[in-house]
């Protein structure tokens, strides 16, 4: 009997067990029927082209990965695909799109329009593309009882290196790009801006199309985030810290980042206001407009319990110092500077923004971890100061020294921003938008670290830094675009003043080139900051033993001339011949300092630049050159006035003497026939022509009217 009951009590356990296998296996049938399913549309971006191992590397597997078990992540897409139906390679015809409508997916990501700038497709069939990618939504939508949810995408990023840019991928690529934000519009689909996420980072594109694995990976986080609408939740503008200032006068914008739908409330002063993070997890508010003062407070505060606090925040003048080594020299190595840092904390409304860069361009090889971060656009780092000795000492003597005595004349807060990089050229400060448009620019961003645009000393010194770099495409500051994307970008979107620039040594090989590259900087700076007008203030290359200089400072003088709102601070009688660091810049800070606080803000009986030829005659034998911003022409040591050269028709240059009456120089020439006339033409002059004020004159070539 025990033995029988052993034997029926072991098989009920068995049944039992059996029957809660199956059970456990009908559960699981349930959970995998009850995956969310997402299917990936696109074409060789999204098949993974390129990748060693599509099937764990590609976009769509990084996806599945973070999103996790909850959901059935599918790869359809095909290699040249293209949008539209009569391109060379429609997607509507290929194996994959077919598979993407068995998959009845949840959610469907379509990412197409790469292929569809092939000069066989856009030229010809542009006008239909907003139609055949309509039907190819509803497509997924027809017949369907559980309609999915479809995101399009902006297209990833074409690169400059792709063999059809200029002859008509660039233009094609964004008038792809507004297609498809008319396409989301209506066809009420969501949006999702692939290219925001990789067009800094061209490291990632070996062919300049299809990303690496870590390209792909951006391209699953953004995709994730704009399913999940999960963006990491509360975050400010990274401009946006303790003790900063804010332009006054003018509306204040400040956004940020949070989870989808976050409603927030934002208080500023006795201001409140409120609104929703949208489907890309973006929020912006706008504060009205407030005088100079403070110091505020700027809370946030979510729905979700979120909270950021910032305090001690000032209204007034904001003002950016950007260039190379001369703007960042510090404080501490002018002369005449102890003084001054040592009375910093004497004005705590002067508030520093130092950007600085987590290794310097010197004659050295970086490691392995600045090389990544460096590619990684996590290339400057600083927090707001109150001014203070230490932080004063290495704060630009330029920049300093300009908000020092604006604040001290204005009785206002003053804010500085310093985006400085020792040797840098003038194209890493300009976005890349602005470089591809332009006719000429355009073509310094190939091959960098070769082409002639970019002077010999900034690729020398590049390929040294980057020796130890296994990436082909690393990236260094001095690249093209790269100071815009790592420094400049993160305080575009608040009012400034205007721009304190000091820049031109690695430019000063070829003053030609110059002429554009400034050109496009001041275009990329005004329209990256909305503001049309900003003033642009420049310091002219002082004086050393470099040839190249006389030309060089010519053309930043015609620059001057030209450009509207800008102003060219001369720097010529401070140079050091033997040193191209001249250390008199607090000088130099406090001319920056009048032109603006005559310019932008009205103050009578300040200097405001130097004698500017303004006029050349010549009659009776004689030249007479009239100045502007001079009343009464003088010499700065009371000697004759020097490095003043006429030439003839035969264009070789004498020395003459010239003859100061008022704001005007009068040359006497007898019989010759002057053609020309210049003044300081030596790379380290000793011309001694100022104004009452004792501002000097640029050194200038002016042609003389027959």
């Amino acid at each position: 009997m025990k033995v029988r009951r052993i034997t029926l009590l072991v098989g009920w356990l068995m049944l039992s067990l059996g029957a809660l296998q199956n059970a456990r296996a009908i559960s699981l049938s349930e959970n995998v029927q009850k995956k969310i399913k997402v299917a990936c549309v696109g074409n060789s971006v999204t098949r993974g082209y390129g990748l060693s191992d599509p099937e764990s590397d590609s976009y769509p597997s990084q996806l599945q990965n973070l999103l996790g078990d909850a959901y059935d992540v599918q790869n359809f897409g095909h290699s040249g695909a293209t949008l539209l139906s009569k391109g060379h390679r429609p997607y509507v015809e290929m194996p994959e799109y077919v598979a993407a409508l068995k998959f009845d997916a949840d959610i469907v990501v379509i990412h197409l329009g790469l292929n569809d700038t092939d000069p066989r497709n856009w030229p010809n069939y542009r006008d239909e593309f907003v139609a055949d990618y309509r039907k190819l939504i509803e497509s997924f939508r027809k017949d369907k009882t559980n309609i999915p949810q479809i995101y399009i995408c902006k297209m990833s990023p074409i690169f400059n290196a792709h063999p059809r840019f200029k002859s008509g991928t660039r233009d094609w690529f964004w008038e792809i790009q507004d297609a498809i934000e008319q396409v989301a519009q209506n066809s009420q689909t969501g949006l999702i801006d692939l290219h925001e996420a990789l067009c800094s980072r061209p490291d990632l594109f070996a062919d300049a199309l299809h990303p690496n694995v870590e390209g792909a990976g951006i391209i699953a986080q953004t995709v994730y985030e704009n399913i999940t609408g999960d963006f990491g939740g509360l975050s400010l503008a990274p401009v946006f810290r303790n003790h900063m200032v804010l332009q006054q006068n003018e509306p204040i914008p400040v956004w940020g980042k949070a989870n989808r739908g976050t409603k927030l409330r934002l208080t500023f002063g006795q201001q409140t206001r409120s609104c929703t993070a949208n489907d890309n997890g973006e929020w912006k508010v706008n504060f009205d407009p407030v005088t100079a003062g403070g110091p505020y407070k700027l809370e946030v505060n979510s729905d979700s319990n979120e909270s950021i606090s910032l305090d001690d925040i000032l209204v007034g003048e904001v003002w950016i110092c950007a260039g190379q080594s001369n703007m960042e020299f510090q404080l501490q190595q002018a002369v005449d500077a102890s003084t001054m840092i040592d009375n910093a904390a004497d004005f705590p409304n002067l508030r520093l923004y130092n950007l600085k860069g987590i290794v310097r361009p010197d004659n050295a090889k970086w490691d392995s971890t600045t090389l990544v971060k460096i590619n990684q656009l996590h290339f400057f780092d600083g927090e707001w100061q109150q001014s203070n000795p230490d932080d004063a000492a290495t704060f630009s003597a330029i920049g300093y020294s300009f908000g020092r005595k604006l604040n001290e004349t204005l009785n206002v807060p003053v804010g500085l921003i310093q985006i400085s990089v020792g040797g840098a050229p003038t194209e890493a400060f300009i976005d890349r938008k602005t470089l591809e448009f332009d006719p000429y620019m355009v073509d310094v961003l190939y091959n960098w670290k070769q082409n002639d645009f970019i002077m010999d000393w900034c690729r020398q010194r590049a390929a040294t830094n980057l020796e130890l770099a296994e990436n082909k495409l690393q990236r260094h500051p001095f690249e093209p675009a790269y100071i815009y994307e790592a420094g400049v970008k993160s305080v575009v979107g608040i009012p400034v003043a205007g721009v304190l620039w000091y820049q031109g040594e690695s430019n000063a090989h070829n003053a030609e080139h110059y002429q554009h590259a400034f050109s496009a900087l001041v275009k990329s700076w005004r329209s990256a900051f909305n503001q049309a007008d900003m003033p642009f203030y420049f310091a002219q290359l002082s004086s050393i033993d470099r040839p190249s200089w006389p030309w060089f400072r010519e053309t930043q003088r015609e620059l001057s001339l030209s450009i509207p709102h800008t102003a060219m601070v001369v720097t010529s009688d401070l140079g050091d011949s033997l040193d191209v660091h001249p250390k008199h810049k607090i000088e130099i800070g406090e001319r920056f300092a009048h032109l603006a606080l005559s310019r932008n803000y009205g103050v009578k009986d300040v200097p405001d630049g130097g004698p500017e030829v303004i006029s050349v005659a010549q009659d009776n034998g004689k030249v007479v050159l009239s100045f502007s911003h001079a009343i009464q022409l003088k010499t700065s040591d009371g000697a004759p006035l020097r490095e003043l050269e006429v030439a003839e028709e035969d264009g070789l240059f004498k020395p003459v003497t010239g003859e100061i009456k008022g704001n005007q120089i009068s040359i006497n020439c007898g019989e010759s026939v002057i053609k020309q006339v210049r003044y300081g033409w030596k790379p380290f002059s000793r011309g001694n022509l100022v104004n009452e004020n004792g501002w000097p004159a640029s050194t200038f070539q002016v042609a003389c009217p027959l």
